[in-house]
């Protein structure tokens, strides 16, 4: 494969995968998503394709929405590229699609050159981390506990229908923050979607219906 989309929108990261991009595969011809939009349409464009995608900094709703999205760009190969993920999330990524491939941020360039070429020859790779996360039992310890006082917060600006980019000016936050927050707040609660996130902020009462039909 010779197409390679980098998703990721911290320059000096992108950067840095060009030039070792370069290095493996000097036929690649690279292309860049700085957001979701921009992901998916290089996808259609490019459909047969090395993906590098760093999923904590996209506004993915879910892991199901990000399973998705790559099981319907069936003749792409992943390469999931971020700093030492969840335990839990790794796992779940991982069971539900094992033919993504991983390596870490903090790798030795090496490790990553050998991460794209593996990818590139369509074959599997996993870093040590994320095969020693699949090689551990799974424990009811390990199973999310419950939202935190922050999360909650969240949750009732995501009920009330503000974006990740509004609920970060307004609480003075990150967007990364937020996206963290409303990730973690989907999988603690095993929704897919903000209308299911929705239907639990009013049984849980952090809404009423009349400040959800204002």
């Amino acid at each position: 494969m010779n197409h390679y989309i980098l998703a990721d929108n911290q320059d000096i990261t992108r950067i840095g995968l060009i030039s070792l991009v370069k290095e493996v595969n000097d036929r690649a011809q690279i292309v860049e998503a700085a957001d979701y939009s921009e992901l998916q349409s290089l996808l259609r464009a490019y459909p047969r394709s090395v993906v590098v995608v760093d999923y904590s900094l996209f506004n993915f709703m879910s892991i199901n929405h990000f399973l998705n999205m790559k099981s319907g760009a069936k003749e792409s190969v992943w390469l999931l590229f971020s700093y030492e993920p969840e335990e839990y999330f790794l796992r779940q990524i991982l069971l539900a699609d094992p033919t993504f491939s991983v390596v870490l941020k903090q790798s030795s360039g090496t490790q990553v050159k050998d991460a794209l070429g593996s990818i590139a020859a369509e074959d599997v790779y996993w870093c040590d981390y994320a095969e020693s996360v699949m090689k551990a039992r799974f424990t009811k310890e390990e199973s999310p506990g419950p939202l935190t006082a922050s999360e909650k917060v969240i949750l009732r600006e995501i009920a009330l229908g503000k974006t990740t980019k509004e609920i970060a000016f307004k609480k003075n936050l990150s967007f990364h923050t937020v996206n963290t927050h409303r990730r973690n707040i989907y999988q603690k609660l095993g929704v897919n979607s903000m209308n299911e996130a929705t239907r639990f902020a009013l049984q849980a009462g952090l809404i009423d219906l009349m400040e959800y039909y204002i």
